[in-house]
């Protein structure tokens, strides 16, 4: 007896920079997922929980999936995608109004045949003429035989409440999975390290490569004020100065910027404190990939 309730897994999947993250965190009306133009910003399959009324939703917030510079990392992440759609009861395909390439197409050619997938057309807002869009949907449409097609702007939360109730006709009756006010399956740790490294890809963009991690090593909640202390592990020694800035400025700003959104996620005061060290090939080992499997 399930009490008419819905509850299921939707994963949201595409090349890199169509929007995913910013969907997710739109579709859920909280910032769970970190988002900057760099691709592959997600790393790790980050889960978002959005209850309304009698339905649940669990989203995955999956790796743009890419075929450029396999290095380990990258190898890890792809599978991260793969992985993701085995048992999901929907997912959802996003790419970006008036381009589909051949990384769209890689992505594509993963879904089975079977799945209830739905292309989500995102930045729609990007295309002005709407004969031009209508174009482009048609013939994305063709290349899948899609359950559900629809257009959104997840930055203007344009059409998103549409795709809420589109994907709750897929999901199966089921008791909640989560309690109602959860947002996230992912440790306060871990959300706080997520903020400070969106922070990194966004203050420093290309001068930052992908092998960095932030690290927790303490997060203590007090009745007034929550400390974290955290690590910026690095590569490269020439690493290290880029990530602090002239006079230690950049880091400064890393950590104020994390700080403000921390607050804003735990409702609560945050003393931040944020070094930055140096652990040579780090990224190609073992424990570090096996995080996003």
């Amino acid at each position: 007896m399930t009490n008419n309730t819905y509850c299921g897994f939707v994963a949201i999947v595409g090349r890199p920079n169509v929007g995913k993250s910013t969907l997710m965190n739109h579709l859920i009306g909280q910032k769970i997922s970190i988002t900057s133009r760099k691709p592959q910003t997600t790393r790790h399959k980050v889960t978002g929980v959005y209850t309304q009324g009698d339905v649940q939703y669990i989203f995955v917030d999956t790796p743009g999936f890419q075929k450029l510079n396999l290095n380990k990392l990258n190898l890890a992440l792809n599978q991260s995608v793969v992985n993701s759609l085995t048992s999901v009861d929907v997912i959802l395909y996003v790419v970006e109004a008036g381009f589909f390439n051949a990384g769209d197409k890689e992505v594509l050619n993963l879904l089975p045949k079977t799945a209830n997938v739905i292309l989500v057309i995102n930045k729609k807002d990007k295309l002005k003429n709407r004969q031009e869009l209508d174009i482009f949907v048609a013939n994305v449409a063709k290349e899948y035989p899609f359950k559900e097609v629809i257009t959104v702007a997840a930055k203007h939360d344009n059409g998103t409440d549409d795709l809420l109730g589109i994907t709750k006709k897929y999901l199966p009756e089921s008791v909640f999975l989560y309690p109602e006010e959860q947002l996230t399956d992912k440790s306060s740790s871990f959300m706080a390290s997520e903020i400070i490294r969106e922070k990194l890809f966004r203050s420093l963009g290309e001068e930052l490569p992908y092998s960095l991690m932030v690290e927790i090593d303490k997060f203590e909640v007090q009745p007034k004020i929550t400390r974290i202390y955290a690590t910026i592990v690095v590569d490269r020694d020439n690493q290290k100065p880029i990530i602090i800035g002239k006079g230690g400025e950049k880091l400064k700003k890393i950590s104020m910027e994390s700080r403000l959104d921390m607050e804003k996620l735990f409702d609560t005061k945050i003393h931040l404190e944020v070094w930055v060290k140096v652990k040579k090939g780090f990224a190609d080992e073992l424990k570090f990939l096996q995080q996003f499997e």
